[in-house]
């Protein structure tokens, strides 16, 4: 047992459990970092990243027999055959899908962080302040200004692009130089600014090195080349992940212990001190049980993975799962909506290209019930949208000089635009663990009941009217927009069960991100958010967590946990 004690477990090694695992090293504390997957060390680990598409059996391509036996993963965008070991494949962890709901999951240490998109907003009070103002979810127990400084402290050591766009709803960051509009983007901005009072277009904030600086050459992490191969794993470690980050810069204070292989099965709860004590993991290759223990516990096993370990910590105190005395956890699970999407052609600018592949978008801030409830559906989305030209009269006889030259033409312009839109937290979006059926680890699996409502698809529509306005006017032709009807899950913005609240009659969690009934436990990953915001959600999970850390080591010295 002497040998199982640390100051602090971690239970997750993504974005936030990186963060965890860095903050409470750098504050001295002997932490131990579970991750349930296969260690993936930075660089040496990235097998494909730097293949060319004939170095693939493939070429990239993903073998129809896989995407047979894997409907749920290969609908994800960045599965494919350079990048499908940083994914979960269907069988390897089952659950069942009461709803249908595509849960994209990466099991090794550094998580989804080395599958990220890596778009980066902060919020601001409009979604801080919207369930109170609007009457859904709870009020959030916090506001902007006291996120804000660790907005701030994230940003300058992840490294963030973009720039200071000046947008109230949007509040600007620690910004590295950001990256360009193309010269079709550009238009389409000057033609949202002439035509709408309340819209702005702005190039996508992203976690990439633009411009390294000191605090990143120190964490040995070089500038971004445009490669866009990003999913495969990055060499340079231009863009932020835990691997070559924060996992990195906590094992520098020698106060880090990664024990990857482990699944946490649940939280020891002691009856008599009141507290939790450690945690109970099977080794995934053993599948024996070990238990660890600690005075302070992190819990960033990813929003569901979180729902389902608070669920299965079950003791005499807490029936129900732990610190669930309201019978809240694990419900009002909500989401990003990505359903509408569309695109349309340009004629011009025949003259002009791009240089690289720019890993972001131009991007729109939320311009809807911003002020005051105007729509007939509650909350707003984000617009994104990317221009490029297709390739030209690509003739698959030619041959040498013939075959190069076709292969350089270029053909014209065309407009890609999507939505990420706010979804409500509702009762019955819920998870909850299975009475009969375990996966290989002896642990319940989980069941999802998460689905869309009559909100989500009016603002689908409003998305796709004003999207196909605003690329007319812009001189766009044959605009057209979709529904994709894709199950929730497959946005891979998973969030609440846990969620943070003043009340603990109606929350989990507290200001502090502690759990109200065990203060020792806390949780800041996407399961403590108590609504979803329109913004990319993990810069504010990464904050949260350097916050959570900060207050835990203070009641830590004051002998309060």
């Amino acid at each position: 047992m002497k040998q199982n004690i640390y100051d602090a477990i971690v239970i997750g090694s993504g974005i936030s459990g990186g963060w965890a695992a860095k903050e409470l090293c750098e504050k001295g504390l002997r932490t131990l970092v579970l991750e349930r997957g296969r260690d993936v060390k930075h660089v040496e680990d990235y097998p494909t990243a730097m293949a060319n598409p004939w170095d693939l059996e493939h070429h990239g391509r993903m073998p129809l027999a896989v995407k047979e036996a894997n409907p749920i993963v290969s609908k994800c965008y960045a599965f494919d055959e350079a990048t499908q070991h940083f994914f979960v494949k269907d069988t390897e962890h089952p659950y069942i899908q009461e709803k249908p709901f595509d849960w994209i999951r990466g099991y090794q240490v550094g998580g989804k962080s080395l599958i990220w998109a890596r778009q980066t907003q902060r919020w601001s009070d409009y979604e801080f302040e919207g369930p109170a103002r609007d009457g859904f979810a709870v009020d959030w127990p916090i506001r902007y200004k006291d996120l804000a400084p660790w907005y701030s402290h994230v940003e300058k050591f992840v490294g963030i692009s973009g720039n200071k766009d000046g947008i109230s709803s949007l509040p600007d960051g620690e910004f590295l130089p950001p990256w360009e509009l193309n010269c079709l983007e550009k238009h389409i901005q000057k033609s949202v600014a002439q035509n709408y009072k309340n819209r702005q277009v702005i190039i996508g904030r992203c976690a990439h090195l633009t411009e390294p600086k000191a605090i990143h050459l120190a964490q040995g992490r070089g500038q971004c080349q445009a490669r866009h191969l990003c999913y495969r794993g990055c060499p340079y470690g231009a863009y932020f992940s835990s691997n070559s980050s924060t996992l990195p810069w906590a094992a520098k204070t020698k106060k880090l212990t990664l024990r990857p292989n482990s699944v946490v099965h649940s939280i020891i709860y002691d009856e008599q001190k009141k507290r939790a004590t450690g945690v109970r993991v099977v080794d995934t290759l053993t599948k024996e049980m070990t238990e660890y223990f600690a005075k302070i516990i992190f819990v960033n096993a990813a929003c569901l993975n979180t729902n389902l370990i608070l669920q299965n910590s079950t003791s005499h105190r807490f029936p129900n799962g732990l610190g669930n005395d309201n019978g809240l956890l694990g419900k009002y699970i909500a989401f990003h909506i990505y359903r509408g999407a569309g695109g349309g052609d340009y004629e011009g600018f025949e003259d002009q290209y791009y240089y690289g592949r720019r890993p972001t978008t131009a991007f729109m801030p939320s311009f809807r019930n911003l002020q005051k409830q105007e729509m007939d559906f509650q909350r707003g989305y984000m617009v994104a949208f990317s221009a490029s030209r297709s390739k030209g009269n690509e003739n698959p006889t030619a041959f040498g000089a013939d075959f190069k030259n076709s292969m350089t033409e270029v053909g014209p312009w065309g407009v890609f635009i999507m939505m990420q839109g706010e979804s409500i937290p509702k009762l019955e979006n819920h998870v909850r663990l299975s009475k009969d059926k375990k996966d290989a680890w002896g642990i319940p699996q989980l069941i999802t009941s998460v689905g869309y409502d009559e909100n989500d698809a009016k603002m689908v529509k409003d998305f796709r009217e004003q999207a196909t306005e605003m690329l007319q006017k812009a001189g766009c032709t044959n605009v057209e927009t979709y529904d994709t009807h894709q199950s929730p899950g497959l946005d891979i913005h998973e969030m609440g069960g846990v969620r943070m609240g003043k009340d603990p009659k109606t929350s989990l969690l507290n200001e502090w991100n502690q759990l109200h009934q065990c203060k020792n436990v806390f949780v800041t990953d996407g399961a403590a958010m108590t609504s979803t915001g329109n913004q990319n959600p993990s810069l504010t999970f990464m904050a949260l967590t350097a916050r959570a850390v900060n207050h835990a080591v203070g009641e830590m010295k004051k002998r309060n946990l």
